[in-house]
């Protein structure tokens, strides 16, 4: 069985039963107890699950009500960012309509866009707006209040100016993924622009790197199947049950 195979039992196996042996592993697996040890440290590294004395214990959704801001958010993940926004920027092609949502990993994204592609952007994001007009593309930016944590633009007159276009596609930032809360996020106002964007995109994307899965937020603002996950690593397999997940390549 390959390690990924391996790793990701012993995953689905704790979600269900919450806490596990080395030994009952082992079994389960047909391995010995030293490969388990292994997967069990290197999968709590990965935060996928938490390693105790002779076992392992799941790890619950994690709650998130606090939210950095665009500084610091900047300094973190910064590989994991490059690495998504490289695999998000190859799926733009000629003729594209895109939204570009606020966000650090979305930032990351335009750095890694073709200038050669012949494409137009809407954006929420400040930075995002200036980003690509510096880079030569055609961009609006939407009109509305801007949030200085996030260097967003938000409000009602923001979602009201996103209801006159169809997008091709969407990339959208995201705090939290959960099975059950689906794509959260900690501000109300930032959520109404995800999910009005999402309603008007024919495709949607999500940004997200390996630490915001099983994270909760104030507000969701999508259902899981609403978006095709991108992210940094593959993810635990019940969230394929419920959505498309591409994994970044180096």
């Amino acid at each position: 069985m390959l390690t990924q195979d391996r790793q990701d039992r012993i995953v689905e196996y704790l979600d269900e039963m919450n806490s596990a042996a080395v030994s009952d592993l082992a079994v389960m697996l047909d391995a010995s107890e030293s490969t388990v040890r292994r997967d069990l440290t290197a999968l709590d590294r990965m935060g996928r699950l938490r390693k105790v004395h002779g076992g392992a214990t799941a790890v619950r959704s994690r709650s998130a009500v606090f939210e950095h801001d665009v500084l610091t958010k900047s300094t973190m993940n910064i590989e994991e960012k490059q690495k998504i926004g490289r695999a998000a920027a190859a799926l733009i092609t000629n003729d594209d309509f895109v939204f570009i949502d606020a966000g650090t990993t979305t930032s990351a994204m335009i750095d890694h866009i073709t200038g050669g592609v012949r494409a137009t952007f809407v954006t929420n994001g400040i930075v995002h707006a200036k980003k690509l007009i510096q880079k030569g593309f055609r961009a609006y930016i939407v009109g509305g209040q801007i949030r200085l944590n996030t260097e967003a633009v938000v409000g009602t007159e923001a979602v009201g100016n996103l209801r006159k276009y169809n997008f091709t596609k969407t990339f959208i930032g995201v705090n939290g993924i959960s099975e059950e809360s689906g794509y959260t996020t900690p501000d109300a106002e930032e959520a109404a622009i995800k999910a009005e964007a999402m309603k008007r995109g024919r495709r949607n994307y999500v940004l997200a790197d390996h630490t915001k899965f099983d994270t909760v937020c104030s507000v969701t603002f999508a259902e899981l199947g609403d978006g095709i996950i991108i992210t940094d690593e593959a993810a635990k397999n019940k969230f394929r049950k419920h959505t498309i997940i591409k994994e970044a390549e180096a």
